[in-house]
Parts: structure tokens; sequence; C-alpha cells
């Protein structure tokens, strides 16, 4: 993941960066001092952002690696784990709440399949779907994996207190459903 080009980080020599800075509002003066007029005001909101998005995404797939699972597979067998029973869903279906495409999730499928961790079968409904299914060993991995990667999440926001992290949440809920409704669900 790589941060917009026009927040991109600002260095000021070897070493670590001086918090002032890397702050979004001294990247946001900088740019209104150099280039007058320019619009900065989703600086202070997108950079944070992406940064945020860039050390959760770095200590997440440190956690997973450790639980002995990918990304991928990590979402796959969470959407068929918090399906309910009986833990099974059609290739379209789980698509759809992955947000990937057919053809990715044909491949997550098969690549778990090998593994063990999923079962296919032709859907009853009829037609050509076909229905994926935890297997007992994917169950256990998933229960596992979501215990490390949830614990670790949840310990990351401790920072803020209950009240913040409700209100940062609803905020980032209504920013998110607002950004689906104009640019669409990401591709």
């Amino acid at each position: 993941m790589t941060e917009p080009e026009h927040t991109g980080p600002e260095t000021t020599g070897p070493g670590p960066e001086p918090a002032a800075d890397r702050s979004a509002a001294a990247i946001a003066a900088a740019w209104r001092r150099e280039r007058p007029g320019t619009p900065t005001d989703s600086i202070e909101i997108v950079t944070p952002v992406w940064r945020l998005a860039k050390l959760f995404a770095d200590d997440r797939n440190r956690v997973l690696r450790a639980a002995g699972i990918d990304a991928a597979t990590l979402d796959l067998l969470s959407v068929l784990r918090r399906s309910g029973p009986p833990y099974e869903l059609t290739t379209r279906e789980l698509s759809r709440r992955t947000l990937v495409t057919a053809g990715a999730i044909s491949q997550r499928v098969a690549r778990a399949e090998r593994a063990g961790l999923v079962h296919r079968s032709p859907d009853p409904a009829g037609g050509r779907a076909v229905l994926v299914a935890l297997t007992p060993d994917g169950h256990e991995l998933i229960e596992r994996s979501v215990d490390a990667v949830l614990g670790r999440e949840a310990e990351l926001v401790t920072g803020l207190d209950p009240a913040e992290r409700a209100q940062l949440a609803a905020l980032l809920d209504r920013l998110l459903t607002d950004l689906y409704a104009r640019v669409g669900p990401p591709a």
C-alpha cells in the first residue's frame, strides 16, 4: 500500500522523521505555503488513514505469519465462519462478500481445498453453483487465527478510550458509506 503522491513522506535527511515534519498538518501547511490555492482539506484525514492502514496491515501480516495463515485465506475462511452453521456459501456469495473477482475466489478456494481447509460440492439447488464449506481443519485454523488477529488489533486501539473508539468508528463508517455511494466499492 502506498500513500497518495501529494501526501508522501516528508523527510529532512537520514534517520527517523521529526514528528513535526511527518504530521499531516505540517504537510498540508507546506503545500499551502508552496502552492497557494492547492486543495489541502483532505490531507489531515487521508494521510493518517493511509499511514494507519499501512501500520495495521504490516502488523496483521506479522500476526498472520505467526498463526500460519495468509491474508487471502483468512478472508475466505472468515467469511465462511461468520456465515454460521453449516459454514458454507456459494462461490458467487463468497465473491460478493469478499469484494474480489470470481477468478480470485476460485483461486483462493482451490488453494484452501488443497490445504484441506475447505470442501467444494455442487449446490443441491441446481445449476452450476458450487458450495464451499469449512472442513474441521479450516474451522480450527480460523478459530485460532481470528483470536490472534482480533486480539492483537484490540490491543492496538487501546490508545483510545471506549467512547473515542465508538466516535471514531461511527465517523469512519459514515465516511465509508459516503465514499461507497460516490465512488463504489473497491475494485
